[in-house]
């Protein structure tokens, strides 16, 4: 755990805990996705604290396929599929951020909205790209499955990717016709659309992350 922060799990924790969720070769998807959700909840859903998550995620999914004999591609296949819906709802998340943040245009221009529409475009090549950093360093059977997650997710697309690009096409259109002057310009408004954009996309999340879990302990107690 932080020192700063007793509920924000550290690199090596999250990397543990991916590793245990793929090894145990049980709900590898939704355990992934959850473990990879309580992770984001507690931080802003910056670009960089989003990088901090998906990095020791990626390295404990690896880890843990390692000791799946025979199973490999499927239980990187779940672990990466649940990294993915994570994600997802981290790009819901900030499209509802940014609505919330559109309905108060006179704060900020338009500039500084494609500025946050740019950074969220980045997040499916932020997961792709550390997906492809990790297969880099591993080996055997596990460098060759990895690099061919990426190649399919590349070509087929990700869940991550449909959210930022719904976002896109939802927002690009209503930015452009409702922002026009803004009264904080520069390099001090996109650092003050930075903060707010990370701090109300992170509660956000964390409301939803809260709904799934509700949602999966009622499914298990039916069981």
């Amino acid at each position: 755990m932080s020192e700063n922060n007793p509920n924000i799990l550290s690199h090596d924790e999250i990397k543990q805990a991916a590793s245990a969720s793929v090894e145990q070769g049980v709900n590898i998807r939704e355990k992934v996705r959850n473990l990879t959700l309580q992770a984001l909840k507690t931080r802003k859903l910056s670009a960089d604290e989003i990088k901090s998550v998906i990095g020791p995620v990626v390295e404990g999914i690896s880890l843990g396929a390692s000791k799946r004999a025979g199973e490999v591609k499927s239980a990187l296949t779940e672990g990466m599929t649940g990294l993915d819906e994570a994600l997802s709802k981290a790009a819901e998340a900030t499209q509802l951020a940014l609505q919330q943040l559109t309905s108060q245009a006179r704060d900020f221009s338009e500039g500084d909205l494609d500025w946050a529409l740019v950074n969220l475009k980045r997040l499916e090549e932020e997961f792709l790209g550390t997906v492809s950093q990790v297969a880099d360093s591993a080996t055997g059977i596990i460098k060759q499955e990895m690099k061919d997650l990426v190649a399919h997710a590349r070509r087929a697309g990700t869940d991550t990717g449909a959210s930022v690009a719904k976002t896109m096409n939802a927002l690009g259109n209503k930015v452009s016709a409702t922002l026009h002057e803004s009264k904080v310009t520069g390099k001090e408004a996109a650092r003050e659309m930075s903060v707010r954009l990370a701090a109300l996309a992170g509660g956000i999340l964390a409301g939803m992350a809260d709904a799934l879990h509700e949602k999966a302990e009622k499914l298990k107690k039916k069981d």
